[in-house]
């Protein structure tokens, strides 16, 4: 039994995918942007990307069944999800003094491939406002940590290494 073809109106043109594709690559490419500019370790190109093929990955789905049949693009974002997981796992380090480097970088690389999902499926306005918090975070949080470590009197990794070379946001400890 086969499924019936979409109705043309639920097939996107191939300026709507182009646009879809051409807007999560700039949008993950924003949040690389500044992680190269904080030089770590996934950048610009990276996540750009890593937000582009999951947009192709999604629109793929989309175009299986059309956009009004949410399976097929479903079963390929819960993949997205599951794969990317792999990819941000190889960015985190664990150190002889048991910190953890890292996390920063492989949540942004799971934030670039949400936002490219979201760019896939047309939500522009989920996705411009995702990016700009994100940054926000990134930005004001890494500034924040800083002032708070200054007041305690301490670096996050207690002096042992370069300030400029650690991942903001990653001082956790496996043995706390």
């Amino acid at each position: 039994m086969t499924a019936p073809a979409p109705a043309p109106d639920d097939v996107l043109t191939w300026i709507d995918v182009v646009l879809r594709l051409l807007a999560a690559t700039a949008i993950g490419g924003a949040i690389g942007l500044n992680r190269e500019l904080t030089r770590k370790p996934a950048g610009l190109r990276t996540h750009a990307l890593v937000a582009l093929g999951a947009a192709l990955a999604t629109l793929s789905g989309l175009q299986l069944e059309g956009p009004s049949h949410a399976d097929a693009a479903a079963r390929v974002i819960q993949g997205i999800v599951a794969g990317i997981g792999f990819i941000g796992g190889g960015v985190i380090l664990h150190t002889d003094n048991r910190n953890v480097m890292g996390l920063t970088t492989a949540a942004t690389i799971w934030v670039a491939a949400a936002l490219g999902i979201s760019c896939a499926v047309g939500e522009w306005r989920v996705a411009g406002s995702a990016v700009l918090i994100a940054l926000v975070v990134l930005v004001v949080g890494r500034e924040i940590e800083s002032a708070l470590h200054r007041i305690k009197g301490n670096s996050k990794d207690g002096g042992s290494r370069d300030a400029g070379s650690r991942e903001q946001g990653t001082g956790n400890s496996a043995s706390k």
